[in-house]
Parts: structure tokens; sequence; C-alpha cells
């Protein structure tokens, strides 16, 4: 009996111990920050060469894609990082999302790789027949790669569900007021207001306004309303004693007289569309080679692209909204008014083209002081980087020793450019840092 009693024991562990090795491993068995980052950053290489190539992708139309993309992939790959929280419940409107199965296990690039397939997809229906194609072969490229890592069962449980969160947020964002925004962005309604000093299409082509309601969007986390706004622009006056009056002069006479180096700076942040992905792609740019250089995680490139997507959208929601407010004229419109009748910028600075929108606040600078805010929350203060994005373009590096330094040369670009007064500019830094500090405040880590 007494042999038998411990036959008994012996025989009931080794079920227990069966039954527990037939569990399934917990979500986060295996968590992102034990993948690298490159399927998170070869997906947003690739949505910059569609931005670069779909018709009526504007600045404020790809910020909004790229916000986006990037919350897509952050909300599916969240349940795989256990030092973050999700945004569901902290962004406008985000009150839920398909979840991840308690005790089921998840492979984190399949779903980033799911997520992002199904995001470039719905946000670029009208991307050419060559790039569609592109994101179908990146898609399965890495399909084919997990699933070998990873055995079908668990491949296919991680596809369904990036996919479905994807389609959650694409869900969610229909109703944000700039869904299918690249088939609007000069709508036929709007009429400028009319008056001294308010905005008037600008040469050498003449364009309506572009994206005039784009600031009544609604946004992820900053009310364009009440939150980050910038002052007055100064008031409107064609004295020659007056501010107004040497604000254009400026202008005038740095364009008129730009240095070697000013003129590399104005081209190398024209970033105009069609031409390149535009202002906020170079900041995700701007992003992805900070990411290569650290040789990142999936879990660091996640939260990365999450806060610069963010920051960007809402940049464009508040500066936009400020732009239509005042409605302040450009400065080649004035300078030609009063200063000038004759005036065309220099040969050199032809290719930053005066966009076709109210001059105050610069989306150059508010975007740029946004995004330099959310990647010094994540990278540091004094993080040196080049920045090589137009070198494809024949535009050589960069280099900076922070990422407040490259915010503002790209701010004084503008004027260098000859297309924004110095009060827009600064302005605009501190509306986009004021943006940023907004985005760095969500709760992100525990």
């Amino acid at each position: 009996m007494y042999h038998k009693k411990w036959l008994l024991v012996l025989l009931f562990l080794l079920l227990v111990g069966w039954l527990a090795g037939c569990q399934p491993t917990t979500a986060i068995a295996e968590p992102a920050t034990n993948f690298p980052a490159d399927i998170a950053t070869d997906w947003f290489d690739l949505q910059l060469k569609l931005i670069q190539e779909t018709p009526g992708f504007t600045p404020p139309v790809v910020a909004r894609a790229l916000g986006y993309s990037a919350v897509a992939l952050y909300e599916a790959v969240v349940p795989g990082m256990p030092e973050n929280h999700s945004l569901v419940g902290q962004l406008n409107g985000l009150e839920a999302l398909p979840q991840a199965e308690p005790g089921q296990r998840y492979d984190w690039p399949t779903v980033a790789n799911s997520a992002l397939a199904t995001s470039l997809r719905q946000l670029y229906p009208t991307a050419t027949p060559e790039n569609l194609a592109a994101v179908d072969a990146l898609e399965a490229q890495y399909a084919r790669q997990r699933q070998a890592e990873t055995g079908e069962e668990v491949f296919n449980r991680s596809a369904e569900y990036g996919t479905a969160v994807a389609e959650a947020i694409f869900a969610w964002s229909k109703d944000d007021g700039g869904h299918e925004g690249y088939t609007r962005n000069f709508p036929e309604g709007y009429t400028p207001l009319q008056g001294a000093g308010l905005w008037l299409p600008t040469p050498p082509n003449f364009q309506a306004a572009l994206q005039p309601y784009w600031g009544q969007n609604r946004p992820f986390v900053v009310n364009p309303d009440v939150e980050c706004l910038p002052p007055q622009p100064t008031a409107y006056s064609e004295q020659p004693d007056s501010q107004f009056y040497a604000e254009g002069m400026e202008v005038y006479t740095a364009v008129q007289n730009l240095t070697p180096e000013q003129e590399q700076i104005a081209l190398f942040w024209a970033d105009n569309p069609g031409e390149t992905f535009t202002p906020p792609g170079h900041s995700i740019a701007i992003a992805s080679q900070v990411l290569r250089q650290e040789k990142a995680s999936l879990a660091l490139a996640t939260e990365t692209y999450a806060r610069v997507g963010i920051a960007v959208t809402d940049s464009f929601i508040s500066c936009w909204n400020t732009k239509y407010i005042y409605n302040l004229v450009r400065p080649i419109t004035y300078i030609q008014a009063v200063i000038n009748p004759t005036w065309n910028k220099p040969e050199i600075t032809d290719p930053v083209v005066t966009p076709p929108f109210p001059e105050y606040t610069s989306g150059h600078s508010v975007q740029s002081g946004a995004t330099a805010v959310v990647l010094t929350a994540v990278f540091g203060e004094n993080y040196s980087f080049n920045d090589n994005t137009h070198e494809r373009r024949g535009l050589p590096a960069r280099t900076f020793d922070s990422f407040a330094a490259f915010a503002e040369e790209a701010a004084m670009s503008r004027l260098y450019g000859g297309i924004h007064y110095r009060p827009a500019i600064e302005a605009g830094l501190a509306q986009g840092e004021c943006i940023g500090q907004q985005v760095n405040a969500l709760v992100w880590r525990k």
C-alpha cells in the first residue's frame, strides 16, 4: 500500500507537469524589445516612397497618414511592450480596440508587419499599382520570414491581430475631418478673406488656398483653440518706420544676400510636395536614421514613430488653425507691393516655392519644433546625428548636435527661402515645442 500510494502521487505530479506544459505561453513571453527595428523602419521607408509618388499627399495630409499608421503600429505592438501603456483613453475619441488574447503567444514582428501593411493599403488607396504591389511584396517578404520562425498557429494569430487593430484605428480615423483629404486639397467653395495685409495667392502658380478647413480636424491630443496658442502676428503696416515693414525688409535683404551656407540650408529644407516626402516625412526620415544609428529594438521604434506621428499630425492641425485665423500676407506679396515691385527671389531659391496658404505661423517651424521635443524625450538633449535625407537628390548630409538644432535650422530655412517673416518662425517653434510637450505628457511608460 505504501508503494502504491507514492506511485499515485508521482503519477499525479507528472500529470500536473504535463498539463502545465500544454498551457500556452503568455502574450509577452518574447517581448518586442527582443526584436530589431528593421520591420518598422522598412515599412516607414516604403511609406515615404508612397508619400512622394501618390497624388494629393500635401503636408497636412501626409502628417495625418503618418500619425494614424504610427498609432496603429503602437497599439498593435504595445501588448508586447510590458513597460509601456496603451494610448486607448488618452487620444481623442479612441475608446476601445481589439485585445490580444490573454495567455496566447504572439509574434510581435508579425503583428507589426500585418498592422502596417493594412494601414498603408487603407491610407494610400490611390497609390500607383506599382507601389501597391510594393506593399504586398514587403508584407509577403516578412510574412515568409516570420512564419518560418514561429510556426503557422502563432503566425496566423499574430497576423490576424495586427490586421484587426489597424482596421479599428482606420475606422476611428474616418470621422476626424481629414478622411480622404487627398481628394480635396483645394475646396472650390472657399473664398479667401479680402483686405489689407491678408493672404493672396502667390506667384508663380497663384494656387487657391490649400486645406483651409484642416485646422478644424480632430487632433490626437492638442486642442488648437485653447492650447499652444501663438501670440498675434505683428500688426500689418506699409509705413517704412513700422515693425511689419522691418520684418518684410529683413526677408528681402536676407534673400538678396544669402551666403552659400544659407543657400544650402534653404534648399535642404525645402521639402516640396511631389519632389520629396514633405516636411512631416522629413521628420520621420530623421527618426528612422536615429533608430538605425541606435540599432534600436522594435519596441523603441514603435514608441518613437508613435510620438513623432502624433506630434506632426497635431502640429499641422494647430498650425493650420492659426494660419486661417490670421490669414497673413506672404513676404513675396508684401515686398512686391510695398518694397520693390519688380522683385523676384534669386534663381538659387527657385526650388523654395511659396506654398499656397497664409503665412503665420510657419508649418516647418511648428512640426520641426514638435518633432525635436519628442525625439529629445526619447534619445536625450545632446544627441548628435547626421541627416542624410536628401543625399540621393544631391544635397549633402547636414550634421546636428541636438534635435533642437535641427528644428532651429529647419525653421530659419524658411526666412532664407523668402517665404516667412521671423515672427512666424519664432512663434512657430514655440508652438511646436508646446505641442511636443503635450505629446510627451501622455502616459507612455509604466
